[in-house]
């Protein structure tokens, strides 16, 4: 029997470094220019718009197509036009600033007249009513993504598939970070179980961990307490299920240079999509964040004040500005590195993961951003409205290019390697097995 389980799990360690796609892969990446991106003449000559291009996500996307693809014609759009002026500073050649309201009809026209590509990073988007830079786009054929971490949000954007179809448009949603390189990943592992595999993938989960807010700024800091506002569903054997925000918690192993972190179930749209498109019966999503007492405000805030109060924007914005300097201070101290782990499990015991981990989450926000807006702009997007991990040649037909460019300058980047090759105290039960 023990020899049954050597050859197992020797076997298993083979599949998984002569992966189709090298998808087995730890990388590291410098900060260098040898990821300038040479795109075809028609591609480099094109314009993207960034909305909340002032702020610290927005920015960050600016910052990395830039740095990617010097070439591009890169419009910030924001309502500050000092901030603007300094935005476009940085960037230097090749980059303007535009006003722009994205609550207006006529402002968002205008703004999107002239680009071939517009990314949508002005949230928060939850309690948005309507997808109105979406419908803009469609309106004026305009290429789309945007970095929406909201539910309600991202099916709604969903629903404008036929009408992309129709304008003859690529748009994705959810395309950041986590949500968007988070479910790449996820795609990804579920495709190499299905090559590899004898099993069904039966079990996804999905981690996430920053420290601090990230020194992403007040807009995540609204987000964060916004997602308190909202029943977590998950999905267990299929059937959906509804739980209390952060609750549930774990303490995951995010492998080096981030160690052992507590998590706990909040309400994330790659849940639901993951479950829906990858065909997975049992999918959730947790996030914990640093120093530990932070984990313990949100629990109690949870705990102390109502949904309805939680879910409520203009009270929620209060919140920011009372709690904003403080996390700004302890930022200062906590850094901004972020992680996403996200665990397969199949059902002839198969357990694969894909870790990702930076030092900074403002700038690998921007390059994971930045990764989907070229490849939008590469024609690497079908007409429609697609989530990242609908198959390749409808959302994104070059993964491994997706994820190489997403993965600049992190610290650890591991794909498709069972749990006790990157966890930092994996258990020994003897004769070379693992857990």
């Amino acid at each position: 029997m023990a020899f049954v389980m050597i050859a197992r799990q020797a076997l298993f360690q083979l599949k998984s470094s002569t992966s189709v796609k090298a998808c087995v892969k730890e990388c590291k990446h410098d900060n260098s220019n040898s990821n300038v991106v040479q795109l075809p003449e028609k591609t480099r000559n094109s314009s993207v718009l960034v909305l909340g291009g002032t702020g610290r996500v927005g920015g960050s996307t600016a910052t990395a197509l830039s740095k990617f693809c010097p070439d591009l014609r890169i419009v910030i759009g924001g309502r500050n036009r000092e901030k603007g002026a300094a935005m476009v500073g940085q960037l230097g050649r090749n980059s303007e600033f535009t006003e722009v309201n994205i609550e207006n009809v006529d402002s968002l026209g205008a703004a999107l007249k002239d680009v071939d590509l517009v990314v949508h990073a002005a949230g928060p988007f939850q309690q948005a009513a309507k997808c109105t830079v979406l419908e803009a786009a469609i309106e004026t054929k305009t290429a789309y993504v945007d970095v929406c971490d909201d539910t309600s949000y991202a099916l709604r954007a969903k629903s404008f598939k036929d009408k992309a179809l129709a304008a003859n448009i690529p748009a994705i949603t959810t395309g950041g970070i986590y949500p968007g390189v988070s479910n790449v990943m996820a795609a990804e592992l579920v495709r190499a179980a299905k090559t590899e595999s004898k099993g069904k993938p039966e079990r996804l989960r999905f981690y996430y961990y920053t420290a601090g807010s990230g020194g992403a700024g007040p807009t995540i800091l609204a987000t964060s307490f916004l997602l308190l506002g909202e029943e977590v569903v998950a999905y267990n054997k299929g059937e959906k299920i509804k739980l209390k925000p952060y609750s549930g918690m774990l303490n995951i192993d995010f492998g080096k240079g981030i160690g052992k972190r507590d998590v706990y179930l909040l309400n994330l749209p790659e849940v639901r999509s993951a479950h829906d498109v990858l065909g997975i019966p049992t999918v959730s999503a947790r996030f914990g964040t640093a120093p530990f007492f932070w984990n313990w405000g949100m629990s109690a805030m949870t705990n102390l004040l109502s949904p309805e109060f939680l879910k409520d924007r203009t009270k929620v914005q209060q919140l920011v500005q009372l709690f904003d300097p403080l996390v700004r201070a302890v930022d200062g101290i906590a850094g901004e590195r972020v992680s996403m782990r996200v665990d397969l499990e199949c059902t002839d015991g198969r357990n694969t993961l894909g870790l990702f981990s930076h030092r900074k989450l403002s700038v690998s926000v921007g390059n994971a951003t930045a990764a989907f807006a070229l490849a939008v702009l590469e024609g690497s997007t079908q007409p429609g409205v697609w989530f990242p991990e609908e198959p390749e040649g409808i959302a994104i037909e070059a993964r491994e290019l997706l994820l190489n460019r997403a993965t600049e300058g992190t610290i650890n980047f591991i794909m498709n390697k069972p749990p006790w090759m990157v966890e930092t105290d994996p258990k020994e039960l003897g004769l070379g097995i693992y857990v």
